[in-house]
């Protein structure tokens, strides 16, 4: 089983940051496993925000949030982070740790990732 525990969401001010942290865990957690982050705003289908592999050499990123956040992992504390710069208001949703039982990824679509948490608030006022 792998767990995974999203932290760091909250209300902002369009223009502030946040910096969400997804800490993995369980037995069969692999630090060779893609991670991603990804979002759902309401009435909306689940998109893909951003992804990296397991080194951390190769990352993804939707082209909305390109230039704005960064994805990053530390291995040797199971986390991946997703520090969101200059949030717009259309980045309010619900903000997902993913893991895939792969050290990467064919097109970083949510439907190619294994494990899920449970998801943090981010929203952010105009």
């Amino acid at each position: 089983q792998v767990q995974l525990v999203e932290s760091g969401g909250g209300l902002v001010q369009a223009g502030g940051s946040l910096r969400l942290s997804c800490a993995a865990s369980g037995r069969t957690f692999s630090s060779y496993y893609a991670m991603g982050w990804f979002r759902q705003a309401p009435g909306k289908e689940r998109e893909s925000v951003a992804a990296i592999i397991w080194s951390g050499r190769t990352t993804y990123y939707a082209d909305s949030v390109k230039g704005r956040f960064t994805i990053s992992r530390d291995n040797t504390k199971n986390t991946v982070y997703l520090q969101m710069n200059s949030l717009k208001p259309e980045d309010t949703a619900v903000y997902y740790c993913a893991a895939r039982r792969s050290a990467g990824w064919d097109t970083a679509r949510p439907d190619e990732f294994d494990y899920w948490g449970q998801g943090t608030q981010v929203s952010v006022s105009s």
